[in-house]
């Protein structure tokens, strides 16, 4: 049937095609423009004599209204209840499509599943969305998630995280190990160079693409020297380690064999347990003390001072491969010259673990290692400011003629070889792909490190440590060392019948957090009996000298809170937690805390 002969008004002709048809052009001459239907489907196409149409339509497949396929004739004989036929009738009407072509109105009827799927078998109808129809709508469907905010794409995660921003804006940071980054480093961490992965050295990678990203760690590498004031000819960096426990390990295993001797502080002493520590039990706790054998030195008791005379004696006997300086509570300078005599002495690698004072000594305001030390490991936040990772310094060149021939441990080098021994340690025995995101984040981070106003930080941080600590010590309290020359300070609270874990928990609960630390007695038993405190973070959020004593009121206040409810309900930790749930002196101390931190702006945030 062919309706070609149209009326010459609307100049249109509508023609109804079988797959193998051919369209004839009003002047009789055939036109193959109308690609051909491969089934058994019926097309139409709408002809115009307009000699001005330069873009002819294409044949459309059609579906008539009456057209049924085999398998929905079975799929109404097997529903004939009454009320599905209803349903199946109105499922029709919505699949009915009228619209207007041309100022004439059609009605189309979309395919139902059951239809499509017995085409596949049979005659199928063209569907018509096309290939790239299709191909894109999956694109779509990808972008459609992958591009959705945090708040979109997982309320349950934003929400917590919200509560958590809140949490700090309204608390009071007094943690030694925390700070707040700048604004800058949170847009480099959460940046699309956590996409990007990266093994290997800079300019040795074992993927292609990371041009950039070579250029991002090279950078950051200059950077490191340029803070600590180092000469590339006598200094490298690896700024990969994920940690400074990472950090420290990588040194051991690009130094050690397994069951090599190793020396450090005394975790009770203020060390720090990647420097190898043992609880009471002899139950080895760190990964240091699993792999090699740890002898650690200690404070003097009475004094709360590092006993360099006892130190000497037992590096003697023991002879560890690496001696270690730093630790994370130990309020007071180190004497490194000290150290540097006793390495010599017996034939150690000398390694400084700056992780909490780094940021100090960049900045001038704590006596630097690196004159003394041979290898000088840090992590990258706490008092530096930065994300958080760890970082490795190291010699390179000529070893000094005194040190020569203790330093090789009988390798008759007389360069230093540690370069490529703890790169090799950090990756490939260590690591897999590093943290291109925090790289960059702490080249930021090292930028600020070397200018006037980092310094300026710094200083305040220290005035700010001071002024807690006289504040405290004006109110009878006891400070291990009785001060501190840095950003820390331990409380001892056992003078005042507390514990470290019962005091650290009323602070929690008043929006205050600090953390418990084992001190010493004069018989030697380990207990909880103080806390430790850091002025970084809060003045990063622009606290002053005056600001810590109003937190130290503050504090105060807390331990005349957990006296109490310690008289009434005891120091069991169940019994003195439940005192504190019906305390209504928590909620008083809560609300004055929240409104003093309130005041201090969070960094990287309009709060």
């Amino acid at each position: 049937m062919d309706f070609t002969q149209s009326p010459p008004s609307n100049s249109l002709s509508l023609g109804f095609l079988s797959h193998s048809s051919v369209v004839t052009a009003p002047n009789g001459s055939k036109n193959d423009r109308g690609s051909k239907i491969v089934d058994d489907s019926i097309s139409f196409q709408i002809e115009s004599t307009i000699e001005e149409m330069a873009h002819p339509l294409s044949s459309i497949p059609l579906q008539l209204m009456d057209q049924q396929t085999e398998d929905h004739h079975n799929c109404q004989e097997e529903n004939s209840n009454k009320e599905k036929r209803e349903s199946e009738k109105v499922e029709e009407e919505k699949d009915v499509e009228e619209f207007r072509f041309w100022g004439h109105s059609m009605c189309l009827k979309r395919k139902r599943d059951c239809d499509s799927a017995s085409s596949t078998l049979s005659s199928p109808v063209k569907s018509l969305r096309g290939p790239s129809d299709e191909l894109e709508l999956r694109r779509n469907a990808v972008r459609a998630w992958g591009n959705q905010s945090l708040r979109v794409a997982d309320s349950d995660v934003f929400e917590i995280m919200e509560k958590e921003k809140m949490r700090q804006y309204r608390g009071i940071e007094l943690i030694a190990s925390e700070n707040f980054v700048c604004k800058a480093v949170m847009e480099a961490l959460g940046s699309h160079l956590t996409n990007k992965y990266s093994e290997g050295m800079p300019r040795s990678r074992y993927y292609g693409g990371n041009q950039y990203i070579d250029e991002i760690e090279i950078l950051c590498c200059e950077r490191a020297l340029t803070a600590f004031g180092l000469d590339s000819e006598s200094w490298g960096v690896n700024v990969q380690p994920y940690s400074c426990t990472s950090a420290n390990f990588a040194v051991y295993t690009g130094l050690l064999l397994p069951g090599d001797r190793i020396m450090g502080l005394d975790t009770p002493s203020g060390g720090n347990t990647s420097h190898g520590c043992y609880l009471p039990n002899g139950r080895k706790v760190s990964g240091a003390s699993i792999f090699f054998e740890s002898l650690s030195y200690k404070v003097n008791p009475q004094t709360g001072y590092i006993d360099y005379d006892k130190l000497e004696e037992k590096a003697v006997d023991f002879r560890p491969k690496i001696l270690i300086c730093g630790g994370s509570s130990y309020p007071r300078e180190w004497d490194y010259a000290r150290f540097r005599q006793i390495a010599d002495k017996c034939g150690a690698v000398l390694l400084c673990d700056m992780a909490q004072i780094s940021g100090l000594i960049a900045a001038k305001e704590c006596i630097s290692p690196f004159e003394f030390c041979d290898i000088v490991t840090s992590t990258t936040h706490k008092s530096l400011r930065g994300p958080r990772g760890g970082i490795i310094f190291y010699r390179k060149g000529p070893k000094p003629r005194k040190r020569g021939m203790l330093l090789n441990q009988g390798e008759g080098s007389d360069r230093y070889d540690f370069e490529e021994k703890i790169n090799f340690a950090v990756f490939p025995a260590l690591q897999g792909g590093p943290h291109n995101n925090h790289i960059a984040a702490l080249a930021i981070a090292l930028k600020q490190v070397a200018t006037p106003e980092y310094k300026a930080y710094m200083q305040q941080v220290k005035k700010n440590a001071q002024a807690l600590a006289s504040a405290i010590l004006r109110r009878n309290c006891r400070l291990v060392t009785g001060g501190t020359d840095n950003h820390l300070l331990l409380w001892d609270l056992r003078n005042l019948g507390l514990t470290g874990k019962n005091f650290e928990k009323v602070c929690e609960m008043c929006h205050i957090t600090l953390n418990k630390v084992t001190i010493f007695d004069d018989n030697g038993n380990l207990t909880p009996g103080g806390v430790r405190i850091g002025t970084p973070a809060m003045t990063s959020r622009g606290c002053l000298e005056a600001d810590f004593e109003m937190m130290a009121d503050f504090l105060l206040r807390a331990v005349q809170i957990a006296s109490s409810v310690q008289r009434e309900h005891g120091k069991v930790p169940k019994s003195f937690l439940k005192g504190l749930e019906s305390s209504k002196e928590i909620v008083e101390l809560r609300t004055r805390v929240e409104s003093f931190a309130s005041r201090f702006a969070l960094p990287g945030f309009d709060i």
